[in-house]
């Protein structure tokens, strides 16, 4: 007999059309978690709180993290960053969400100097990655898709550096036992870095880099990206299913 079981729910916040939540999205509910997609962009609102979320991921988009004329939700979604932090409910940001949460938290955010990042670029495990929930099974040099033009200046106070890389210091960090953010974007392949390139190849062109190159580099490590990210979006269903008293019932 399997007694009464509570689907946790994840909040997922959507800064723009073209970012969803993707591989990791797949991951999420494969793994039984129900995504409620919030998308302020097209005229969703915000929850005040995560009252009845298992769970917040805080996706990708072009703006600054700190530019609340494009983004004019961005003081409801820090709110939310920081109630996640403070109540150990997992979070889990990506590119933009990841710089949403280090600039909410205390840290900074800058335009980087050297041109966006774009690509499969190799990434470096850190000592503190050795038995992180997410990233102690990442290898070191496993390469992630970056579409970036803005990055991480400092991390918050506390915050526990992860994963770098040679152009980009701080590509993963965690913040207290369940918040984790990330540079790169573990939710794509080559597909949606070919969409990215339509519209932003010519600016990335113009600022020295390569977008041809760049996606062909996805699309020869989507095996490798498929991998290595599918896993540890795993891991992190993992964490939410442990923080949510009822998630899993036995038989």
């Amino acid at each position: 007999m399997t007694t009464s079981q509570v689907t946790p729910r994840i909040l997922v916040i959507q800064h723009e059309d073209g970012t969803g939540p993707g591989l990791v999205g797949e991951e999420l509910t494969a793994a039984g978690l129900a995504l409620h997609l919030v998308h302020p962009w097209d005229g969703d609102e915000l929850p005040a709180s995560l009252d009845g979320c298992a769970g917040l991921l805080v996706l990708g988009g072009a703006a600054n993290a700190d530019d609340e004329e494009a983004l004019p939700w961005l003081p409801a979604v820090r709110v939310l960053v920081r109630e996640a932090v403070d109540s150990s409910v997992p979070l889990l940001g990506i590119c933009l969400g990841g710089q949403i949460m280090a600039s909410a938290l205390g840290g900074s955010v800058r335009v980087r100097d050297r041109g966006p990042e774009v690509g499969a670029v190799p990434l470096r495990r850190l000592p503190a990655a050795d038995g992180d929930p997410l990233f102690g099974s990442v290898p070191d040099g496993a390469r992630a898709a970056q579409w970036h033009w803005d990055e991480i200046g400092a991390l918050p106070p506390g915050a526990v550096p992860l994963l770098t890389g040679d152009d980009c210091l701080h590509q993963a960090f965690r913040v207290g036992p369940r918040a984790w953010g990330v540079q790169f974007h573990p939710e794509v392949l080559g597909d949606a870095v070919a969409d990215w390139s339509l519209s932003d190849g010519p600016a990335v062109a113009r600022a020295g880099g390569d977008p041809v190159a760049a996606v062909a580099s996805v699309r020869a490590a989507e095996a490798e990206l498929r991998t290595v990210w599918s896993r540890t979006a795993g891991s992190w269903a993992d964490v939410v299913l442990g923080a949510s008293p009822g998630a899993r019932q036995d038989p």
